[in-house]
């Protein structure tokens, strides 16, 4: 396996706590399976098909939006919170989600009176959390994503409709603009392939073990045509 070929150069960069994030269909599970299993690490992926009203609110968005979010800020800041029990960093960890992005969604997708009720629920339980050594977020135009979707068949995933996408997308735009608390590793993953890939995802790792501070820019597209 490619990853075994690059372990041993681990010690180049071993994070305690990495986090890949971005819009449904963008590829952040994939990538984050895959890097953990580069660096060793363990893995932690958020669960959407555990959440019962999911289904329900791609069927009925309104009428089915805050239940949906209630329950995925549960489970998140549960599972931060039994890390958090835990020595944090020993191994290093990989997740496919950070709890910020729990509230990008609520405000994509309540209105103003469901808001402010998760809102107060949202202080009430989100854990206290080590900041992440790197946040890589991956971003892809709004057909990219769809196809993707389309790929995978979840059956229910076939209710997203463009609009969705695209506001969440511009969310997920608004909040990395501002985002300043760990260095961040911004991709474009229209016309890259992490997961059959293995050149793909040599080039991407060797990025990644560069970055310890600031803002990135990577365009795996660009890198090719150099």
């Amino acid at each position: 396996m490619l990853e075994e070929n690059l372990k041993p150069g681990l010690p180049q960069y071993q994070p305690g706590y990495v986090v890949v994030e971005g819009p449904i269909g963008v590829g952040k599970t994939s990538l984050a399976r895959r890097l953990a299993d580069a660096f060793g690490c363990e893995l932690m992926l958020e669960r959407p098909e555990a959440n019962p009203f999911l289904e329900r609110f791609y069927e009925s968005p309104r009428q089915y939006a805050l239940p949906t979010q209630l329950f995925f800020l549960f489970q998140r800041a549960r599972q931060l919170e039994e890390l958090k029990q835990r020595d944090f960093f020993q191994p290093g960890r990989v997740a496919d989600f950070m709890l910020e992005k729990d509230a990008l969604f609520a405000r994509t997708v309540l209105d103003d009176d469901e808001l402010r009720l998760y809102d107060q629920v949202f202080a009430q339980i989100s854990p206290e959390i080590p900041v992440p050594d790197l946040v890589i977020y991956l971003q892809a135009p709004i057909d990219v994503m769809a196809d993707r979707i389309r790929q995978r068949g979840i059956t229910y995933e076939r209710l997203i409709e463009r609009d969705y996408l695209q506001r969440l997308a511009d969310a997920y735009t608004r909040f990395f603009h501002n985002y300043t608390k760990s260095p961040l590793l911004i991709i474009n993953a229209a016309d890259i392939n992490f997961v059959d890939s293995n050149e793909d995802f040599a080039v991407l790792l060797e990025h990644v073990r560069k970055i310890r501070t600031g803002r990135h820019f990577f365009n795996p597209l660009a890198v090719t045509q150099a």
